[in-house]
């Protein structure tokens, strides 16, 4: 009893904990500004050709299970003849026209032609569970479809959720260093110092500053450039983007963490699902020793110049098929059962270290950004007293590399801190609130 409280226990904190997000194939790609991480997920999904493939699979896998449901209905077939022969035995008409037999010349006087219409009924009464396996394996292969599709939608997601975050630290450093080098050059023009040695510092500074510069729009423009790709825009395409760039964290702990991704992962459930389907595979082998029991029923009208003749008739029949190969391939489905079994187990460990990897990520990114925050933020006001002051040529222009140095640590922190909440959630199989 405990042990079933516990688990309900665990299933409300899960809820509570995770956000789970449809990003449903409803954004216009026709709009690309001012994208949010949402909007940008929704419009990658939208254009993501391996998405979209992996949706059209779940359609087919559907249609088969409808199909398979068909296999307990009564199966009808209408059927028209019309033959001309000149026999001098009677025969039996192939199965394409309907194995009619033809008694020959001269039963139906001098006529050479036969006509006839008719409707047959035949419906299973007994498969030994083949009919419900065939059901069962197509539900079975339904699911796994469903988590390969998702399994591809969180690759997706992932993807996209670091090119956004690459691409607003991208433009949080092109915005800084931008800045930095604009006080590089007003503090420049206001310094005087006859020194050649501090001359030569100084313009050492203002070049690494200005290099510092051209490296960030340098590398705003890559940003943009892996931010078009992962939502599959043309490479010459304008998008803007807005969102939050500050540090986020996690109170969760690592057990639940883990067990949250056992349940969530669709890799899991795959595998889970593919060793469901295996086991249908042994019991569909194993049905063939039993026989199948079928009703057939019939109904035609036939004759030489009009249809005046009728036949009709019901058959019950068994079968039984007897194969070389029924014992070799309850042997395979067996092997392959098993290896189905240790490829679940393979994965369950692989996820089990992507968690605790991740989370280790997460958890000492989510402290560093902190501690770096803490420096950024001192030297920044220490920034706002240094513009106060006058300017002492080289050392002001090193004590803005310093700035520009701490600043752009807290923001790599913050992108750091950013993709390691997405791979986090990307190991969880679901989104973190």
């Amino acid at each position: 009893m405990k042990k079933i409280l516990m688990l309900a226990a665990l299933c409300l904190l899960a809820q509570a904990a995770f956000a789970q997000k449809e990003y449903g194939l409803t954004f216009s790609s026709l709009v690309n500004d001012n994208l949010t991480l949402e909007n940008a997920i929704r419009l990658g999904l939208e254009n993501n050709s391996k998405f979209l493939a992996a949706k059209q699979e779940i359609i087919i896998a559907e249609q088969k299970v409808t199909e398979a449901k068909f296999r307990y209905l009564p199966q009808f077939s209408l059927q028209g003849t019309a033959t001309w022969y000149d026999l001098d035995y009677p025969m039996v008409l192939p199965d394409a026209v309907a194995n009619r037999f033809l008694p020959g010349n001269g039963y139906y006087g001098d006529k050479d032609q036969f006509y006839g219409v008719g409707i047959t009924a035949t419906q299973y009464l007994y498969s030994g569970g083949r009919i419900r396996s065939t059901l069962r394996f197509a539900q079975a292969n339904l699911k796994q479809v469903q988590s390969r599709y998702e399994s591809v939608k969180n690759a997706v997601v992932l993807d996209i959720k670091k090119s956004f975050a690459g691409l607003l630290y991208a433009q949080q450093n092109a915005q800084l260093t931008q800045h930095v080098w604009e006080l590089a050059q007003k503090w420049n023009a206001s310094s005087a110092s006859n020194s050649i040695w501090a001359k030569m510092r100084m313009q050492n500074a203002l070049s690494q500053l200005q290099s510092a510069q051209k490296q960030a729009e340098n590398d705003l423009k890559k940003a943009n450039l892996a931010m078009l790709v992962s939502l599959n825009k043309e490479l010459n395409a304008r998008i803007t983007i807005r969102g939050d760039f500050s540090p986020v964290k996690t109170d969760w702990d690592l057990p639940h963490l883990t067990l949250w991704a056992m349940e969530f992962r669709p890799e899991l459930k795959a595998a889970i699902y593919a060793l469901e389907t295996d086991d249908i595979a042994i019991d569909l082998a194993l049905s063939r020793r039993y026989p199948d029991v079928i009703l057939n029923a019939s109904y035609e009208k036939l004759g030489a110049n009009t249809l005046e003749d009728q036949n009709r008739q019901i058959s019950l029949a068994v079968r039984l098929p007897l194969s070389y190969n029924f014992s070799t391939q309850v042997t395979e489905k067996k092997a392959q059962q098993q290896k189905s079994s240790l490829s679940r187990a393979a994965i369950e460990d692989t996820i089990r270290v992507q968690v605790a990897e991740n989370f280790e990520q997460m958890s000492f990114w989510q402290q560093e950004v902190l501690d770096r925050q803490t420096a950024y933020r001192e030297m920044d006001a220490l920034l706002k007293q240094a513009q106060r002051q006058p300017k002492n040529g080289a050392e002001s222009l090193e004590a803005l590399q310093a700035y520009l140095q701490t600043a752009q640590r807290y923001l790599q922190a913050v992108k750091e801190n950013l993709s390691a909440k997405a791979d986090l959630e990307w190991a969880i199989g679901q989104d973190l609130q």
